[in-house]
């Protein structure tokens, strides 16, 4: 639960703040020329690095806590890919098949995000908890008003 809350804080202040360059391209439609790589795949680095360091260290120091936060890490970032990148993405062809309450949530709260191509005006930046309003069909949610 708590890699769900660093993920989100993540997303919205770093990725969508400091590091936007390099999560720019992840907000434009690209796949059509052919590349596979984005920018935004560097944050999968920046996302294991702690992780692997933690397993070591966990693993060869005193420290076994360590191991454990590492772990917990590896498999939010595992669980990530497969959710993210698989699934909703559609990088690889593994979950065509996933239609669920849950599953569909995910897509909606997921293309209210890529619904704005630009830095701001973004929401939903978790992944694994769902406002409930994704829940319901696009047509009820509330809408924003600009004023």
């Amino acid at each position: 639960m708590a890699m769900e809350f660093v993920a989100w804080f993540t997303h919205k202040y770093v990725m969508h703040g400091l590091l936007w360059k390099w999560h720019e391209d992840h907000h434009k439609p690209h796949f059509k020329e052919g590349r596979f790589f984005e920018k935004n795949d560097l944050f999968f680095l920046v996302f294991a690095t702690p992780g692997i360091a933690l397993l070591l260290l966990g693993t060869f120091t005193p420290q076994r806590w360590m191991f454990f936060v590492g772990l917990g890490i590896t498999i939010y970032g595992a669980i990530y890919f497969l959710i993210h990148d698989v699934y909703i993405h559609q990088r690889f062809s593994w979950f065509k098949q996933l239609d669920n309450k849950y599953s569909r949530a995910i897509l909606r709260a997921h293309g209210a995000h890529h619904a704005k191509t630009e830095k701001d005006g973004c929401e939903s930046f978790g992944l694994l908890l769902v406002n409930p309003k994704y829940f319901k069909k696009r047509s009820s949610w509330k809408l924003k008003r600009n004023k």
